[in-house]
């Protein structure tokens, strides 16, 4: 299939939304808590909170939009596997951040509490570490994905993508 035949093609909503969020999930892994300590700074905590909070809702407007607006740019004849593992990557990157958000947040609220050093906020801390990772291969594979349907130039890249467009006909 050729670019000219790609039936779908996402809003300009869409695109912003997912480049948006690129753009703040690159902040926010620049700028984490690497130590427990720089909680105790009240403005840093409290911009930490609020930075999670406003992400959250920026998630979930993003998941209902597109679930209810948006339809795959994979082509017809795309195979069941292809399909299937694609939906399983793009809603685990939802499932992911969500839970990335949700222990944070129980982190900065245990932290909050007073449990600064116990085996509770460890455990939510070390799964909050487990699901960053997990979230960076589904990231590593969602990008690899995308590459691939730019070498296929079956029209899914320039669906999403503003750059290094799919020469059209070719």
């Amino acid at each position: 299939m050729n670019v000219n035949e790609t039936k779908s093609n996402y809003s300009l909503i869409a695109k912003l939304l997912h480049w948006g969020f690129v753009i703040l999930f690159v902040y926010g892994v620049a700028k984490q808590v690497d130590e427990l300590s720089q909680l105790e700074d009240d403005s840093f905590f409290k911009f930490e909170i609020i930075f999670a909070i406003i992400f959250l809702i920026l998630l979930v407007v993003r998941f209902i939009y597109m679930k209810k607006t948006q339809k795959s740019s994979l082509p017809k004849e795309t195979s069941h596997i292809q399909k299937t593992a694609a939906k399983i990557i793009h809603n685990g990157m939802y499932v992911l951040l969500l839970l990335t958000i949700l222990s944070g947040l129980l982190i900065g609220f245990l932290f909050w509490l007073g449990l600064k050093n116990n085996f509770l906020i460890n455990l939510v801390i070390s799964s909050h570490e487990l699901v960053i990772n997990l979230l960076y291969i589904f990231i590593g594979i969602h990008i690899l994905a995308a590459s691939y349907h730019r070498i296929r130039k079956d029209g899914v890249w320039s669906s999403m993508v503003p750059f290094f467009k799919e020469e059209k006909g070719k």
